[in-house]
């Protein structure tokens, strides 16, 4: 025996020192004292501590012909990529992080090598895959391999490709490739601090377009309310521990968890049914404690999406937000729908739609914004769903938008009940009475009109309750508020695997 270590152990070791923060501490410093984590840090927070396995530690960036070997070594560890494979809660998980320490993040051609290769990996092991994105796109400087237009780099392409779960971290600056990479995911998970855009500010000033700061360019506040970003956290710590609890989702049903007294949903809608009140507590109150977690909140707020768990069991929750222009669904709320509906497609999950709307949204300005293939594509997601869906009409399920909210029909969820104030009908009801007695209407005299409306409006009103509804056998059943967690929980845990 020999306390020696083996030939060249000594040397792998030192290199793989020179990798670490811990070579760095200048660098480190100067990073934590802008209130930032390193991405070795962060993926550190991210996985089960012993389980991250690095791929392409040693890889440095392809500049040898212009810059020494050994200079490399130091200034440009893992070309600015950290990448492998790891175990989240026990689950398997592959991590990547540019690291903005190096070359400002951007992306070396060998480094793209190492990009194709975990995310050819993350395919065939079928797991899914978080990335860190942070960075200044593609780099100009390696110079050691032929280039003309590097246009046949494969990571785009492949991360476009990859079907299994890809949530993006985008903190400071990303731009241009590394913002196509965070753009590709599933989610994106960003903090105040991120800017975000197809060019930073070197290629929009080389294009002719301007001078602008980083920091003009798709900062969060724009990004949030266009629907780029799907949760904004407060820093790099929260991003990690959302990303965790959506991890957590994909591993599927749980033991339940506590919830709120569900007695206090009989009393949660106002008495005015044309009172606008928010949604979001009654999705807290039938979710277990601490579940749920709000995507794209700043965009198309007239609909609500969130992921949670109902008595430990993960579900995608879509909701009308009756405080935004009634919970009517405008061209934005659908197109958010309907890519919520397809990312509960992809994931698997099945869905709750709770059900409070007047209808699409209608009217020349309405048209002006697509309204008419947004729509449709909402109606198509729903219909197309495989995972279990389940509907409940909580007050206001009219026209074609209930019908978007339910599939496309009350009879296409599994089950489609109603809380027992819910009205149903292919209009609002008020409209529905001014055009079918519009020329009984004109004929009367004015002051006799709106008491008329009145009266037929209620007549119509009581055809149109829930009870009615179900007693032609358009909705399945109408319950006790307080029987909507149970019920949604049974007829999910009860659903086959999709034909």
């Amino acid at each position: 025996m020999t306390d020696e270590p083996a030939e060249g152990l000594a040397e792998v070791l030192a290199r793989r020192f020179l990798t670490t923060d811990d070579a760095r501490p200048e660098k480190v410093a100067r990073w934590h004292d802008r209130g930032r984590r390193t991405a070795r840090e962060n993926v550190a927070d991210l996985v089960d501590d012993g389980s991250f396995v690095e791929y392409g530690r040693f890889v440095t960036a392809a500049q040898e012909s212009r810059r020494p070997l050994a200079d490399l070594v130091v200034e440009a560890p893992a070309d600015g990529i950290i990448g492998g494979t790891a175990t989240v809660a026990g689950r398997p998980c592959a991590v990547m992080s540019y690291d903005y320490l190096v070359m400002a993040g951007t992306q070396g051609m060998r480094g793209h090598r190492k990009t194709d290769r975990l995310i050819e990996l993350v395919g065939r092991m079928g797991m899914p895959a978080v990335f860190f994105t942070e960075g200044g796109g593609g780099r100009p400087g390696d110079t050691d391999l032929p280039l003309v237009s590097a246009l046949d780099v494969g990571s785009f392409a492949l991360w476009g490709a990859l079907t299994t779960p890809k949530i993006a971290v985008v903190s400071g600056r990303c731009f241009a490739g590394n913002a196509v990479l965070a753009g590709g995911a599933d989610l994106r998970i960003a903090t105040p601090d991120a800017n975000l855009g197809m060019a930073g500010p070197a290629m929009i000033a080389g294009g002719g377009l301007g001078e602008f700061a980083p920091e003009e360019i798709g900062p969060v506040d724009d990004q949030a309310a266009n629907g780029v970003l799907d949760v904004v956290v407060d820093d790099e710590a929260e991003a990690v521990a959302v990303v965790r609890r959506i991890l957590g989702y994909l591993a599927g049903p749980s033991p339940a968890g506590a919830a709120d007294d569900q007695d206090a949903l009989r009393d949660h809608l106002p008495e005015n049914d044309r009172e606008g009140f928010d949604v979001r507590p009654v999705v807290e109150a039938l979710a277990d404690h601490g579940s749920v977690t709000w995507l794209r909140a700043g965009w198309a707020p007239e609909l609500v999406t969130a992921i949670g768990r109902i008595e430990g069991i993960p579900v995608g929750v879509v909701a009308n937000q009756s405080t935004h222009l009634a919970g009517a669904l405008t061209a934005d709320a659908s197109a958010k729908a309907a890519d919520f509906l397809e990312l509960c497609e992809r994931w698997r999950l099945p869905v709750l739609s709770l059900v409070d709307t007047p209808g699409f949204m209608v009217g020349p300005e309405a048209e002006r914004t697509g309204l008419v293939r947004h729509a449709s594509r909402m109606v198509a997601a729903g219909a197309r769903l495989s995972t279990p869906l389940v509907g409940v009409v909580l007050r206001r399920g009219y026209g074609l938008g209930a019908q978007a909210m339910l599939g496309g029909s009350t009879h296409r969820p599994l089950l489609t009940v109603a809380w027992p104030g819910a009205h149903l009908g292919p209009m609002g009801l008020e409209g529905a009475v001014r055009l079918g007695l519009a020329k009984e209407l004109a004929a009367m005299p004015e002051e006799e009109r709106e008491a008329a409306v009145v009266e037929h409006t209620a007549a119509l009103r009581q055809h149109a309750k829930a009870l009615n509804a179900a007693r032609v056998f358009e909705i399945d059943d109408v319950i006790d508020p307080a029987e909507t967690r149970a019920l949604v929980a049974a007829t999910i845990s009860r659903a086959g695997p999709p034909a």
